[in-house]
């Protein structure tokens, strides 16, 4: 009996140990996903700010400038892309939309942001856009890789419609999570102007045909979850300026059209952390906790099954009781 156990517990402790790697790094590639219908909305805020008053066509301080960013899963979209492309695909129909104190609208940007739903590198097609125009990006946007490293990714710029290094700075502790922070800055770059203008009636053509310019520059800040890969803080050291301005009429030749540190709003700082300490878990589930967890048990059953082995075999065991053989009658003794 003892040996029938240990060739069982042999059998499992086998099992378990195959199992660990095969959690780790056949099914956590193909289980950890973005779904396809994801919904999220993060607000910012710059406070104070410095923002182009149109009707005076000079810049002024205003006490709060607010940024609402939405994106929002296109599950048919994507439904229709993993049909040509062969796998899974998550579309992000995104949305900037600033407005000002007064709460009127001062730009909105929308985007269409195509990638693999497991490694989030993008993936080009008939869609993919930024304020209409047609863009091929490179590297991320709005999310890491799941499980971060510590090192540079090429990070992709909306306004300027390139990608440009963003450098790993660091690990930091942030509400109770080891983060890690990354640090891009975009240095004074002629950008496209809004398809949207917050004056009615005025194109961007029209503003193109004056000979001026709008021109950003910004230094971008993340907090990234490294096993999620979901940033959870960001801030923005933004700046834009018309130049050539005076074709327009302005006083000066170079307006301020917004300047000011754009931050994340507190109470979706807290929403986010909370939402990524239970998804990490999930993550943490398939990579670490289980493949771990499988490996010290199938040690743990071989030293049984060992162990077992070994007292089968020992010298004065007791051998299990068998029957003894029958003895034959005696012949019977001759009369």
């Amino acid at each position: 009996m003892r040996r029938r156990a240990s060739l069982v517990l042999l059998a499992f402790a086998v099992f378990f140990a195959a199992l660990s790697p095969l959690l780790r790094w056949y099914a956590f590639p193909r289980l950890a996903k973005i779904p396809p219908n994801q919904y999220q909305e993060t607000v910012l805020e710059a406070k104070p700010a410095t923002l182009l008053d149109y009707s005076t066509l000079t810049a002024k301080k205003v006490d709060k400038l607010t940024i609402v960013q939405t994106l929002k899963g296109n599950v048919e979209e994507s439904e229709k892309i993993e049909r040509s492309a062969g796998r899974d695909v998550v579309v992000w129909d995104a949305l900037s939309y600033v407005q000002g104190p007064d709460g009127k609208m001062v730009s909105k940007i929308p985007e269409r942001y195509i990638f693999d739903a497991h490694s989030q590198a993008p993936v080009h097609a008939t869609g993919e856009m930024v304020d209409g125009d047609q863009v091929s990006r490179k590297g991320i946007e709005y999310k890491w890789p799941f499980l971060t490293e510590k090192r540079d990714y090429e990070y992709f710029d909306a306004q300027t419609r390139t990608s440009s290094p963003i450098h790993y700075k660091g690990t930091q502790t942030f509400r109770g999570l080891k983060v890690y922070y990354f640090e891009q800055t975009v240095p004074w770059t002629k950008v496209p102007m809004p398809k949207t203008m917050p004056i009615k009636g005025i194109t961007p053509e029209q503003i193109a045909k004056t000979g001026m310019t709008r021109w950003y520059t910004t230094k971008r800040m993340f907090w990234v979850d490294p096993v999620t890969g979901a940033p959870v803080n960001g801030e923005e050291i933004h700046r834009e300026e018309m130049r050539n301005a005076k074709a327009m009429g302005m006083p000066k030749d170079t307006v301020t059209v917004f300047a000011g540190d754009v931050k994340m709003r507190e109470d979706y700082i807290a929403s986010i952390v909370d939402q990524v300490k239970s998804q990490r878990v999930l993550v943490l589930l398939l990579t670490s906790y289980l493949p771990w967890g499988f490996l010290f048990l199938g040690a743990a059953l071989l030293a049984l099954s060992l162990w077992l082995e070994a007292r089968s075999r020992r010298p004065g065991t007791p051998r299990a009781h068998t029957a003894p053989e029958p003895v034959p009658d005696p012949e019977p003794t001759p009369a």
